[in-house]
């Protein structure tokens, strides 16, 4: 079954790089109009390009914003609606990984971590749900990752926002369901992206990428015994996105190639 989005309007925020612009790719692709967040203008001019030029005619425009500048994800949002119309599928997935050591976690740290994660989420949660719920049809994807099902030692403050928004995902879901608005979150594992080549190019820069990457997947142990592929987790990403996806919601899925300890 192919998962079309033909005539939905789709936010991503984080969406100038790594699975942010993949999912944007794939729900252009699948006949979307899409919104793309983030806070570097000209990153997200070149990823607009890039779409555009893989998916001829894709209608795909860029927003700057900070999300956690609660002022202005309010004042972005209305943009996008008065650009493309109400917006129809929501992708929370700005964020990166802090970790520490827990007592050298400071206050100022945890509350960056969660205003990033979980309060952005929170508002623009809060803008798009109710016209989603009065149309009768809406999605909102959350993208954590494994951690939050299964946290190890050092992994906080991450670990735990990510928990939180496992959390977001079931309260929005039994909410939304009896609307058709249907709330998911997808949890990665290790999957080929930016942040990797940018580990590639500080730690081994004259090996092979490829080469990098299966020394990952072995270092990890992972069981399919390789990285992800970005387009892998955007083809699930559409699935919950389109109509494909009618009868999931509430639903916490692991993108990790059986990496997570836990279902």
């Amino acid at each position: 079954m192919e998962s079309r989005m033909d005539g939905r309007v789709a936010l991503v925020t984080g969406g100038s790089t790594g699975l942010g612009k993949g999912m944007a790719l794939a729900f252009t692709g699948a006949g979307a109009k899409v919104a793309i967040w983030a806070r570097r203008a000209e990153v997200l001019e070149t990823a607009v390009a890039e779409i555009r030029a893989t998916v001829p005619g894709a209608d795909v425009r860029a927003y700057a914003c900070d999300v956690t500048d609660a002022g202005g994800v309010e004042e972005t949002f209305a943009a996008v609606e008065s650009d493309l119309g109400p917006v129809d599928v929501l992708v929370n997935n700005a964020g990166k990984s802090e970790t520490g050591a827990f007592e050298s976690i400071s206050d100022e740290t945890w509350q960056a971590d969660f205003d990033l994660k979980l309060f952005a989420a929170v508002r623009l949660a809060r803008l798009a749900f109710p016209g989603m719920k009065a149309r009768k049809w809406g999605r909102i994807i959350n993208v954590l990752n494994y951690a939050a099902k299964a946290p190890p030692g050092g992994s906080a403050p991450t670990s735990v926002s990510r928990a939180a928004g496992m959390a977001l995902t079931k309260v929005l879901s039994a909410e939304g369901a009896p609307h058709n608005v249907l709330v998911n979150c997808l949890l990665t594992g290790i999957i080929d992206s930016d942040q990797w080549a940018r580990q590639h190019a500080a730690a081994a820069p004259n090996s092979d990428y490829r080469d990098f990457l299966e020394t990952v997947a072995e270092s990890q142990s992972i069981p399919q015994g390789r990285v992800g592929e970005t387009a892998e987790f955007a083809q699930v990403a559409c699935f919950l996105a389109s109509d494909s996806g009618s009868y999931v919601t509430g639903t916490a899925i692991n993108v990790d190639g059986g990496l997570s300890p836990v279902v």
